[in-house]
């Protein structure tokens, strides 16, 4: 399951686990729309795939014990800003292919 890591890695924004404003790539590097979609391209810094909205964990325990009760969110912070010339390699390796042709 998901980890719901708590905020951006690289602005360090709370990303609750509610949060509609939260992107994560396919290994759960999580980052905020904000920086995902204008710092970054939609391409993750770690691994270079692209974003997409990380869905929310339900509060209520509506079947199965499948809630966040149950399951919390993860409380480890993972800030690592990104360094912007490591990115623009990236960026420019990839010659704006998208996240599906990567």
């Amino acid at each position: 399951m998901l980890e719901l890591r708590p905020g951006c890695e690289h602005c360090n924004k709370a990303l609750p686990p509610a949060s509609t404003e939260a992107r994560i790539c396919t290994y759960e590097c999580t980052f905020c729309a904000d920086c995902a979609e204008n710092l970054l391209s939609n391409v993750c810094p770690n691994c270079g795939g692209g974003f997409v909205p990380r869905p929310v964990r339900p509060a209520s325990n509506w079947k199965g014990n499948n809630y966040l009760g149950a399951d919390p969110a993860s409380t480890t912070v993972k800030h690592r800003p990104v360094n912007f010339e490591d990115h623009a390699r990236i960026l420019a390796a990839q010659n704006g292919l998208p996240p599906e042709q990567r």
